[in-house]
């Protein structure tokens, strides 16, 4: 949900005077200048966290919120009810050139705000759990919360610039709640792992996806996270805050927490429907194929040039959106990425030269070349300190299985 200031305040003011709700009311004071309401001493603000949900890609890692609920002060009279989330969640698709955006990492998110009936409902018809975990606050360090929210609401502080792993709206919650306590907050500590088993643990059931980011993803995402650098993931920021206590400037202890409850039970999507289209799979296939070809090749003493410049044609497109990705995009974990090793642009600059028989010498030095390059990668396979899907093995097998023959089949006279 995207909205302008001017035209979101008009639907809000126009729907609090159709329903009477006091809710709609507050939205329309919040973005007045001059309008900054006070919290009552009863309000109650509160951490959501939403489970993962297969709705679409970014709702696999589950959702942060934080919601303000109980009564407002506009006046020395004046109390209004107010039941409303801060969401740091949200992003514009219609923005031109998003997706090429949002490759080179320049994406831009905002924090907003809506009903949180409106909030539960999406949660409700994701299917997702959402869990409250009640803040032990003082009425000082509500109102400092509260202010800081209003603050960063503004149109002129909305819109950050977001990071998967190190500011999104799983962090952003954090950072703020404790910029706002007076006191230290001390987690009970638990082991992590590195950024790619914690995400590979959310697209376990999408194994496409896996495959993509296990590509993109490159070294550093191997690092095991610390355990303040694990709250990119919802789930594990629920998990911290349970236990979690605040230690005050005098030396007292309280609880982070001072209740929990499931507002919306999950439901189970059933069970995940296997299909026989994995990447392994798949890559398998090609491998299969590839080996039948050049193993018929060998026989018949034919080059095969169709499917050489169909495979390196393939290898070299994803080479080149893996090159873009490494040394363009400004994503974190991307570079240095080791797959580059056996997938890179240059094999489009093989595809020429097995098209031009003029350059038959040249090609056969470009099959020595990458031959060396893949034998190498494929031997050091499993000392690389990158984690490499399992399903690239086949598909770098059969590059290294088209420049084995490009050198052999030279010396055989083939083609």
């Amino acid at each position: 949900m995207l909205f302008d200031r001017n035209s979101w305040g008009v639907r809000v003011c126009r729907r609090a005077i159709k329903t009477g709700g006091l809710t709609g009311l507050f939205l329309w004071l919040c973005v007045q200048p001059d309008a900054q309401p006070v919290l009552s001493e009863r309000t109650q603000i509160s951490l959501l966290t939403c489970s993962p949900s297969d709705r679409a890609v970014y709702t696999l890692y589950g959702h942060t919120a934080v919601r303000v609920h109980g009564q407002i002060v506009t006046d020395s009279v004046r109390r209004d009810d107010i039941d409303i989330v801060f969401n740091y969640g949200v992003f514009d698709t219609s923005r031109p050139n998003f997706i090429y955006h949002f490759a080179r990492g320049e994406t831009d998110y905002m924090l907003a705000y809506d009903r949180y009936g409106d909030f539960l409902t999406d949660y409700i018809m994701r299917g997702s759990e959402v869990f409250e975990q009640t803040l032990n606050l003082t009425p000082r360090e509500k109102e400092t919360l509260w202010q800081a929210l209003l603050l960063n609401a503004e149109a002129r502080n909305r819109n950050y610039r977001y990071n998967f792993f190190y500011d999104n709206c799983s962090t952003r919650p954090v950072a703020v709640l404790e910029r706002c306590l007076d006191g230290e907050i001390q987690f009970h500590e638990t082991p992590s792992g590195s950024f790619r088993e914690m995400i590979n643990r959310c697209t376990r059931d999408h194994p496409w996806l896996t495959f993509g980011c296990d590509l993109v993803l490159g070294l550093p995402t191997d690092r095991t996270a610390t355990f303040r650098e694990s709250f990119f993931l919802p789930e594990n920021v629920r998990k911290a805050f349970t236990g979690a206590e605040v230690l005050r400037p005098d030396g007292e202890r309280v609880p982070l927490v001072s209740a929990e409850r499931v507002l919306v039970e999950e439901i189970p999507d059933g069970e995940t429907e296997k299909t026989f289209f994995t990447p392994l799979a798949c890559s398998l296939t090609v491998f299969l194929l590839t080996l039948s070809a050049t193993l018929y090749g060998w026989r018949k003493k034919r080059r095969c040039r169709a499917l050489d410049g169909l495979l390196f044609f393939c290898a070299g497109v994803a080479g080149c959106i893996l090159f873009f990705l490494c040394f363009v995009s400004e994503h974190p974990g991307i570079r240095p990425n080791l797959s580059v090793g056996w997938l890179h642009p240059f094999h489009l600059a093989g595809v020429v030269l097995f098209a031009v028989k003029k350059l038959k010498k040249a090609a056969y030095y470009y099959h020595f070349i990458n031959f060396a390059a893949l034998l190498s990668t494929c031997c050091a396979w499993i000392f690389l300190p990158q984690h490499l899907n399992m399903a690239f093995i086949p598909l770098a097998a059969s590059l290294l299985i088209r420049s084995g023959y490009g050198i052999f089949g030279k010396r055989r006279n083939i083609g």
